[in-house]
């Protein structure tokens, strides 16, 4: 079900803005978090803008390695997302664990830099973080450069998203405040309006 996605196109990914969960790993710990704002912001090479707050263990990890993977849920995935965005990895409870164990999140090694991409999912994305260090310091916004991307081929093929009537419950989830989720009901196809005689 995972096709490989050509990293030219991986910023097509999250062109729509879905919210992404984030996962990163560093001396035998790792962490899972959910983000609602990311936006492609460069097609060649393929780079990312994610804002992860400054007091997340995510981003402590993600200081210590410079790399991070981001992975596109789906509507089956909402109890999930808010979970993983609703408890903090420094939580004391999860001393000798994680967000995967602890809450039975399947994941797998990512293909280029081994990180933990969440089973499931839509998308995936490894990426290395291209140092910016006062916008991160001043806006907690990352800019990270895709070096690995794959997608769920029943709903993302040929470069392109495919929300349909029979793969609902892969439809990507749109973040609206309060563990309140959107998700895309059908796509709409565009043409162009006809030039109209001066």
């Amino acid at each position: 079900m995972r096709a490989t996605v050509d990293p030219e196109r991986a910023c097509r990914l999250i062109n729509h803005g879905p919210t992404v969960l984030v996962s990163a790993a560093h001396a035998g710990r790792r962490n899972l978090m959910a983000a609602a704002w990311s936006m492609p912001v460069e097609f060649a090479p393929p780079r990312i803008a994610v804002v992860i707050d400054r007091k997340t263990y995510t981003r402590e990890l993600i200081a210590a390695t410079g790399m991070l993977a981001l992975c596109v849920p789906c509507r089956a995935q909402a109890d999930l997302v808010w979970t993983v965005g609703s408890v903090s990895g420094h939580d004391p409870e999860l001393h000798d664990t994680d967000k995967f164990l602890r809450y039975g999140i399947g994941w797998f090694d990512g293909p280029a830099l081994g990180l933990p991409c969440v089973e499931g999912c839509v998308a995936w994305m490894e990426a290395r973080v291209i140092a910016e260090p006062h916008t991160e310091a001043a806006y907690d916004t990352f800019f990270v450069e895709v070096v690995s991307a794959q997608a769920d081929d029943r709903v993302f093929a040929d470069g392109r998203w495919s929300f349909r009537d029979d793969n609902t419950e892969l439809h990507t989830l749109h973040h609206l405040g309060a563990g309140v989720f959107a998700v895309p009901s059908r796509t709409v196809a565009a043409g162009l309006l006809p030039v109209r005689d001066a």
